[in-house]
């Protein structure tokens, strides 16, 4: 389990000194460098090439399937750590020619190791859990199977004709969640630059959150936060069919950034939705099995059927109810006359568990603990057991792309290496330089932007309190302009920007989550990154044990979990030295 830390804000103690300070001190070229070895990833399954040159993974046989993409066999492009081997393309993966092509045609000429991992899985039916490091290419990594899986619907569904007496086909698509308005976008816009030899994008793409409505024309991928796409589901709908069938032509739901949708004040709405997709499910398996349950529940809306389901689950009196009430139907008998049949809503609901599949579940996350039943994993372990797993190499830990600088500051000499840290950035002889600078907390990344700025440094914030016009706006500048962008940890997530050469924590991460989302900011897609980490007395010990961590190759997330270990020693000796002189107190009372 991930336990937080607080650290001392001691930007925020000097802020207001600090504001006119301009002095720049010598930044120590003895800084500790430190570059991580190739971690050594073992071998729980095989990668083979048969001769039509088709990806095939072989997966050992234990029952909850876990797929781990490692270097022996697969990556020994350049250095190993990024694109899958030369021989796998996106057409030996399974991709259209079409589809591939349009990803050549903007960059994408190769699959990474992480997409060769995963395609495969999302192109069958398997519900499919990705959990791969930052920066891995997990986005193209479930967008390139979809989109490919519904323009090969789209085609076939226009080759069919319809028959006479049977049911429309309704229009599939897929479902994307994520757990804000900025990352919702920045799909939308990924998807969106897949296009076709006219520059017209293959499939069309939406988001459906903040102050954008449903579109007009049905898009064939919605992206949408858990609280838009519910407000929607249950906003007013006359005809009482638009919910249905939205719910009905979803095939395919992905939940990016995972780990932050089933934790936290997200959990609620997201197991919310997906019982409701569990539920279509069942009612479409209901439906095929005869038409006479069709009829069942036929004049019901989904949203009141899935409401009824659920208080059922919840209230036992009210099953026992239910059950002995009896829904008559008529049934016609072969050359006989009709008859009156009762069917009890109990007999559909011994069998609700048991049903056949028809939507695919996809779990994407850079950060995805799974010990203990209430962390993410644990959750997809008991929602999903049969889902295939497939993990990065270097999930949870550092990339060995990443050179990392690790500072002790205090509060006399916090600010000058700060500015000289930035300064170091901003000289890499790149035309355009990018430099992401962290902090704790909304009045933290205020006084180190005011600090820059009066250093004449120019920078961007970013943090919840600035408009979302003026966080994408300040987004955008940075990712056109370069520079400095100072934010907190709402900029640390799934935000892809390109080219970040060097990320300053200018405070210490307060957890191993927001460590690993941080650092993830550069070095991706297989380059090169410099993290400077500037730590105080408070965090020497959790520094210590996170570079001991990166030494081993051990995963981040257990220095972290020795924070409260450290905590525990820190109060029993407390304890102890109270009790000491709490008992010598008592024998002094007793003499």
């Amino acid at each position: 389990m991930l336990y937080s830390t607080s650290s001392a804000p001691i930007l925020m103690k000097s802020s207001i000194s600090l504001l006119n300070l301009v002095k720049l001190t010598s930044f120590s070229s003895s800084a500790p460098k430190f570059i991580l070895p190739i971690k050594q990833i073992s071998t729980i399954s095989s990668f083979s090439t048969s001769s039509s040159s088709s990806l095939v993974l072989t997966l050992s046989g234990s029952t909850r399937r876990r797929v781990r993409v490692f270097s022996t066999a697969t990556a020994a492009a350049e250095d190993g750590t990024f694109f899958a081997e030369k021989n796998v393309s996106w057409v030996s993966l399974g991709i259209s020619d079409r589809l591939s092509q349009a990803l050549c045609s903007i960059g994408l000429d190769r699959p990474s190791l992480v997409q060769a991992a995963c395609i495969p899985f999302i192109k069958s039916k398997n519900d499919v859990v990705v959990a791969a490091e930052t920066g891995s290419g997990k986005t193209h990594g479930y967008l390139v199977p979809l989109i490919d899986k519904l323009c090969t619907a789209l085609e076939n569904s226009n080759e069919d004709t319809p028959v006479e007496g049977q049911l429309t086909q309704l229009h599939s698509h897929s479902l994307v969640l994520c757990p804000n308005v900025m990352l919702c976008e920045q799909v939308v816009r990924m998807a969106n630059c897949i296009c076709k030899d006219s520059g017209e994008p293959l499939l069309r793409a939406a988001a459906v959150c903040g102050r954008q409505g449903w579109p007009a024309e049905e898009p064939d991928i919605v992206v949408s936060t858990p609280a838009a796409l519910l407000n929607y589901l249950y906003a007013i709908d006359p005809d009482r069919r638009r919910r249905s069938n939205f719910m009905r032509g979803v095939k395919y739901v992905v939940f990016d950034e995972a780990d932050m949708l089933l934790c936290g004040s997200f959990q609620n709405q997201v197991i919310r939705l997906i019982n409701m997709f569990r539920f279509d499910e069942k009612l479409l398996s209901r439906e095929k099995s005869s038409e006479a349950e069709r009829l069942l529940d036929s004049n019901s809306d989904f949203i009141t059927q899935f409401e009824e389901e659920e208080s059922e689950n919840l209230n036992p009196d009210s099953i026992l109810k239910e059950e002995e009430a009896e829904i008559v139907q008529v049934v016609q008998n072969k050359g006989e006359e009709n008859e009156v049949g009762v069917v009890k809503r109990r007999d559909w609901r011994r069998v609700r568990k048991t049903y056949e599949r028809s939507k695919q579940y996809i779990f994407v996350a850079a950060t995805l603990p799974e010990n203990g039943k209430r962390t993410a994993g644990g959750v997809l372990k008991k929602m999903f057991p049969d889902a295939s797993w497939v993990s990065g190499s270097y999930l949870h830990c550092h990339s060995p792309r990443l050179v990392q600088n690790w500072v002790e500051v205090t509060v006399d000499t916090q600010v000058d290496i700060l500015i000289e840290a930035v300064n170091q950035g901003s000289n890499t002889g790149n035309e355009v330089s990018r430099t992401m600078v962290f902090a704790n907390t909304v009045e933290a990344v205020e006084a180190v932007a005011n600090i820059l700025s009066g250093a004449g440094i120019h920078c961007f914030r970013y943090h919840r309190d600035g408009s979302l016009e003026e966080r994408a706006q300040n987004l955008v500048d940075f990712q056109q302009k370069g520079g400095v962008f100072v934010c907190t940890d709402a900029a640390a997530r799934g935000l892809d920007v390109q080219n970040v050469s060097h990320v300053i924590q200018a405070e210490f991460a307060s957890s191993a989550v927001d460590f690993i989302h941080r650092v993830g900011r550069t070095a991706r897609a297989g380059q090169p990154g410099l993290v400077t980490s500037l730590y105080t007395e408070s965090n020497k010990d959790l520094v210590a044990a996170v570079r001991q961590a990166g030494k081993l190759g051990q995963p981040v997330e257990k220095a972290f979990s020795r924070k409260r270990s450290f905590r525990n020693k820190i109060k029993k000796r407390a304890l102890s030295s109270k009790d000491s002189a709490t008992s010598s107190g008592r024998e002094r009372i007793q003499v």
